[in-house]
């Protein structure tokens, strides 16, 4: 019979398991970015399933236990140790001031892959033009630590209310201005409001738990995700281009390829001809690849990227 594996004892809550009983606690955002996060973690491997009324999704890693959480309340939960890891954004941590460890940035958001902002916006008809001349004026915002920060940096006495949500529809008659995230402006725009100034600019990070990556066993575990979710956003807009061109067509053909790194270049079975194996930007395809025919390439096939591990 097979020795069974040894039993370990788990640090945080003194019980014995053996290592194929491990798992890590994984916060999962809960509301606008559930869905893209999904998304993220099915391209790096890991197929995460939410189930109606449920704050536990299902994940095919036996090594995982998942739980939804809102991405407000995401670095509080993993600072404290009920999580061991979680997703959420930097705006969060700095506005609870969550002392937690930034395993990676992970670019990416509910609508593209550029950084939210949270900016300070009046009514189109309010006579307020900066900061200053919200002296002794009334702020509405869900980032009341951020907002408070911003004014002292800025010497300006306000009064700061928490908004428990619809912060857009409160100017003029609830608050003089709001400090609200976005990403294109476009629902600010529907409310008849201008941007006044930027407050700060944020992205989503992976976190994880000071005391739980002191366990070797967890933070390889959060290394391995970490890597596999940053190779799938490095290979987003990414493809592969291969192709055989004539050794002397060889610098007018790499001359037109504009490589992520340096061509991999392969000696095929006639010592004239050779293989070009390369990444490129997909948005440069549908041109290169004239230029790459007129120049001598042949057999040019694209391919498509689904990680890049550097």
């Amino acid at each position: 019979m097979a020795a069974s594996q040894p039993a370990q004892i788990d640090g945080k809550s003194g019980t014995t398991e053996t290592m194929s009983e491990r798992k890590i606690k994984l916060g999962i955002p809960a509301g606008s970015l559930q869905e893209s996060t999904a998304e993220l973690f099915r391209r790096a491997g890991y197929n995460i399933k939410f189930a109606s009324r449920s704050y536990f999704p299902t994940v095919d890693d036996p090594e995982i236990e998942c739980m939804l959480i809102r991405a407000q309340e995401m670095a509080r939960y993993v600072s404290n140790g009920i999580l061991d890891a979680g997703i959420t954004g930097h705006d969060w941590i700095l506005e609870t001031q969550a002392d937690v460890e930034e395993m990676c940035e992970l670019r990416f958001s509910k609508v593209s892959r550029r950084p939210v902002r949270w900016v300070l916006c009046v009514p189109n008809e309010s006579p307020v033009q900066s900061v200053k001349d919200l002296v002794g004026k009334t702020i509405a915002t869900e980032a009341v630590g951020l907002t408070k920060s911003y004014l002292e940096r800025h010497g300006v006495t306000a009064q700061v209310e928490f908004s428990w949500g619809a912060t857009e529809v409160k100017p003029p008659r609830l608050a003089d201005a709001i400090v609200e995230v976005t990403e294109t402006g476009s629902s600010l725009r529907a409310n008849n409001l201008r941007i006044v100034d930027e407050v700060i600019q944020s992205t989503t990070r992976f976190i994880a738990n000071h005391d739980s990556i002191k366990d070797d066993w967890i933070r390889t575990k959060i290394d391995n995700i970490a890597l596999m979710l940053q190779s799938c956003l490095e290979a987003e807009g990414k493809v592969g281009l291969m192709m055989n061109v004539q050794r002397s067509n060889l610098d007018a053909v790499i001359a037109i390829l504009p490589a992520l790194q340096t061509p991999t270049i392969s000696q095929l079975s006639d010592p004239d001809w050779i293989a070009i194996n390369t990444i490129v930007e997909e948005n440069l395809v549908r041109s290169a690849i004239p230029q790459l025919k007129q120049a001598g390439a042949r057999g040019i096939v694209e391919y498509s990227i689904n990680k890049i591990i550097d």
